[in-house]
């Protein structure tokens, strides 16, 4: 009824994130497992009807999504684990088509992204998660129509990645009741994201919450300052002259 409303602008409009709100309404609330199968499709259908929404523009819509299935990836339940790797394989394969095929950068970044907020946030990376990303591989080996092209190889790559990060937090774990070892950790970690300033981002973040639980404020205020440093680079590169004026240099003074 609304199709026309909830288009405009590229499906960037106040319509469209109450639409999409509602969504992840039912995903953010326990259903059962039989409500969730007709969740996942009612998912489907929204993202096979307006990809431009989660693949132009802003990327928050994206992130809120991934994140969600992602949760639903290490479910209690066998099926409902299924549903969600069906679905996010769905997503990703549609990044790819919406990109001429040509990658799938914005659901990998989000996916990483979401993968590193849950660990912390839900504890994420079990054998009920791992089995979800076999799944996922699975559906990229088995997929003809998409055979000579890189998708499968681009999905494989992120699940590769996905338990890279997992590894490096199992790490972490172990380390926990030694606060020095821990960041150690976390920085190297962010460091191998230095291409990828988003997901960089997010592990410094992480690694300010850990100083500032420790007392260490002039170390968190540390990371804050460089996360304003990397924001300052982008800023730059993007030619973005008007709101700021030089880049990451003039940080270095603070």
């Amino acid at each position: 009824t609304f199709q026309r409303q909830l288009q405009q602008s590229d499906c960037q409009n106040v319509l469209m994130k109450k639409v999409f709100d509602t969504h992840m309404l039912f995903l953010q609330i326990n259903q059962s497992a039989a409500a969730l199968k007709h969740v996942f499709a009612a998912l489907r259908l929204f993202v096979g009807k307006f990809p431009s929404a989660f693949f132009q523009g802003q990327a928050d819509l994206c992130g809120s999504l991934c994140y969600e299935i992602l949760k639903c990836c290490n479910h209690r339940s066998r099926s409902t684990q299924t549903e969600a790797s069906a679905l996010l394989y769905f997503f990703m394969r549609k990044n790819f088509e919406f990109n001429k095929q040509k990658s799938i950068v914005r659901s990998h970044l989000q996916l990483i992204k979401a993968v590193s907020q849950l660990i912390a946030d839900a504890g994420i990376g079990g054998s009920r998660f791992q089995h979800s990303l076999a799944i996922i591989n699975n559906f990229a080996n088995g997929d003809k129509q998409m055979k000579n092209v890189n998708f499968p190889a681009e999905v494989k790559d992120l699940t590769k990645r996905i338990r890279t990060v997992l590894m490096a937090t199992a790490q972490m774990k172990e380390h926990e009741k030694d606060p020095e070892m821990l960041v150690d950790l976390q920085y190297s970690l962010a460091n191998s994201y230095a291409s990828t300033p988003e997901l960089r981002r997010t592990w410094l973040e992480s690694m300010a919450k850990i100083h500032a639980r420790n007392g260490d404020l002039s170390e968190a205020a540390m990371c804050y300052i460089h996360i304003a440093a990397l924001i300052a680079e982008y800023l730059k590169r993007k030619g973005k002259t008007n709101i700021f004026k030089t880049n990451c240099v003039s940080i270095n003074i603070i």
